[in-house]
């Protein structure tokens, strides 16, 4: 397997993000605005207003998040930066704090294309993710990935954290568990 390399959001990957994200931006026209908007501003935007919202994030500092890449072909997004910058995750009852923000990378979203979907990347995704994490100065990277019960498989609405067992591939450790299908797991990057 070639080395996954990941480009923050910006004028030049936006393509590459569309791509990833397909016609429907992802999940029902969420564009990666889920966690950045309230419940009604989500909905209220769905489709092209959530997508007009990430482009006028794209290129901003922090990032919103990566495009990762397959050798050249962008296979992967991942929404990240400073947990304030999530402030539906904040809120969240479900994904509760798990401790010290400070220095805390927050993986909001890690969508794989369609075609590359069962491929075994999100570990790779993730440890690329990391590495890029380390050299903006952050201290952990934190994920918020879904476990589904043995047999089972996670739906689209629920996958888009992240599946738990990649992430223990990828060297994160669970630090809560506010739920039986949601651990809250970090990694020292």
């Amino acid at each position: 397997m070639s080395s996954l390399t990941v480009r923050e959001l910006s004028r030049e990957t936006w393509g590459d993000f569309e791509s990833v994200l397909g016609a429907n931006g992802g999940a029902r026209g969420c564009w990666c605005m889920h966690w950045r908007l309230s419940i009604k501003e989500w909905t209220e935007g769905k489709g092209e207003g959530n997508k007009k919202a990430m482009r006028r994030l794209a290129g901003r500092e922090p990032a919103p998040g990566l495009v990762v890449y397959d050798d050249d072909t962008p296979v992967a997004w991942c929404s990240l930066g400073p947990r304030s910058s999530f402030p539906r995750l904040e809120r969240s009852p479900l994904l509760a704090k798990a401790g010290d923000d400070e220095g805390v990378c927050a993986i909001a979203c890690v969508y794989v294309e369609k075609s590359h979907r069962g491929s075994g990347l999100l570990p790779g995704i993730l440890e690329a993710v990391c590495d890029w994490a380390s050299s903006a100065g952050y201290a952990h990277a934190e994920g918020y990935p879904v476990e589904p019960r043995e047999g089972r498989r996670a739906g689209a609405d629920t996958a888009m954290t992240g599946i738990a067992s990649a992430f223990l591939d990828a060297g994160f450790s669970e630090v809560a568990r506010p739920r039986a299908d949601r651990p809250i797991m970090r990694r020292k990057v």
